[in-house]
């Protein structure tokens, strides 16, 4: 509603100032015509018959050039001509009539819309000196004395510096009008390329909340693998190993012994599948740090699969951001994992090295090794560490080769558990 009742007022605006452009020279002409024609007496026939035939041009230069449409006098050397013509004809007629002084009605404002430079101000003065001229009289007021001419000089300098600095403000104005509008619709344009941009934002914030979602219900399946993997499938794995070996024991306290351990695994199982959908720490590091947690894992392990472990744990120990144990904690565990079945290893070694910036864990076997290249066939476990150890901004490097066993080390930055953002205050 105020765009359209802006863009009405600059109609209505735009009509007045054509319209007072184009008529104020022609209605000063015959308003000065009415005004001789009917105050004016005791003129002689041949000064009527000069100021009928000067009147007769001006008002043809003035329709020609400046009324009709288009008008000539817009085109910069027509202009100037135009404004010769008419101040010489204001002139002429001014001399004949006082009353033709009114054509300074339209004079002022054409020497502005027609003329550039100093000509402006040069046909300005003329034209108050006309308007000057009849002011005092004309040649009505013969003889002119010494304080005629000083009169008629401050009149010239009174009309020209009102009237030039009246339309030399009004030429001021329009020309900031036009800068304005200009600037409005520039706005106008830029808001409404913002109010575009804005809708493709909604677009694009809606894709990216789908693309997120999409992305979280895979992470949580992925999450959810990795962890059946680290788990369940482990857990199966020593369960069914042990009663194999429970039925090829040769005396009842080795049978007795195998299934012990086989409901030992049985129940952790359980409990890590449990704590695996409710996405919590694996339980050894709730009871424990992570060297605890990993000598508890070694000793279980060793003991279910009888490979003998020496581990090791170097550097200042210190409790890590969560997610950093469990990453470690469960590439441990996948690695013992991946010695027990493909590896047929005597021995293994386990290190975990706290630094300054990183912690790392190394799990060295000398076991049958395989060929790098075709680890990638190697099943989901490799994957899954790197993944664990990704998801922290971990490096994950493995070294194997056929006959000389393997070496898989995780590095990953040694976060803090406990991390304040500056200005928090602990509670």
């Amino acid at each position: 509603m105020a765009t359209r009742e802006l863009d009405r007022l600059d109609v209505v605006e735009q009509r007045m100032d054509k319209a007072i452009d184009r008529f104020a020279a022609l209605a000063g002409l015959l308003l000065g015509t009415v005004l001789t024609a009917f105050a004016v007496s005791g003129e002689t026939a041949t000064t009527w018959a000069w100021m009928a035939a000067l009147t007769a041009v001006a008002l043809g230069w003035i329709w020609f050039l400046s009324v009709r449409e288009p008008i000539r006098a817009r085109v910069p050397v027509v202009g100037g001509v135009y404004m010769a013509g008419l101040l010489v004809l204001m002139a002429a007629l001014t001399w004949l009539s006082p009353f033709y002084a009114f054509m300074a009605i339209g004079g002022y404002g054409h020497a502005f819309c027609y003329l550039h430079g100093r000509w402006r101000y040069v046909a300005v003065a003329f034209v108050g000196g006309c308007a000057a001229f009849s002011q005092m009289g004309g040649r009505l007021a013969l003889p002119w004395s010494t304080g005629w001419w000083w009169a008629l000089a401050a009149l010239l300098v009174g009309n020209a510096v009102v009237a030039g600095g009246f339309n030399w403000f009004a030429a001021i104005s329009a020309q900031q009008t036009e800068r304005r509008k200009r600037m409005i619709a520039e706005l106008e344009e830029t808001n409404a390329q913002l109010e575009t941009a804005l809708a493709e934002n909604v677009q694009l914030h809606a894709q990216l909340v789908a693309q997120a979602r999409q992305a979280g219900v895979q992470d949580e399946r992925t999450r959810m693998a990795r962890e059946i993997h680290d788990t369940i499938a482990q857990g199966l794995t020593g369960i069914v190993t042990q009663l194999e070996a429970a039925d090829a024991a040769s005396s009842e306290a080795d049978v007795r012994d195998r299934l012990r351990i086989a409901r030992g695994l049985a129940r952790e199982s359980l409990t890590e599948a449990r704590r695996s959908v409710d996405a919590l720490r694996p339980e050894p590091l709730e009871r424990a740090q992570l060297p605890e947690a990993l000598a508890d894992l070694v000793d279980r392990w060793s003991e279910t699969t009888g490979v003998r472990v020496r581990r090791e744990t170097t550097g200042a120990t210190r409790p890590l951001l969560p997610d950093v144990e469990v990453a470690l904690f469960r590439v441990a565990q996948e690695a013992l994992a991946n010695v027990a079945k493909h590896a047929e290893a005597t021995t293994v070694g386990i290190t975990l090295s706290y630094m300054d910036d990183v912690v790392v864990l190394d799990v060295r076997d000398d076991g049958r090794g395989f060929d790098l290249p075709d680890r990638g066939a190697g099943g989901f476990g490799l994957t899954a560490m790197e993944q664990r150890v990704h998801r922290v901004s971990g490096t994950l490097t493995v070294e194997s080769a056929p006959g000389e066993g393997t070496a898989l080390s995780a590095s990953v930055p040694a976060i803090p558990a406990e991390t304040r953002t500056c200005g928090e205050v602990p509670l």
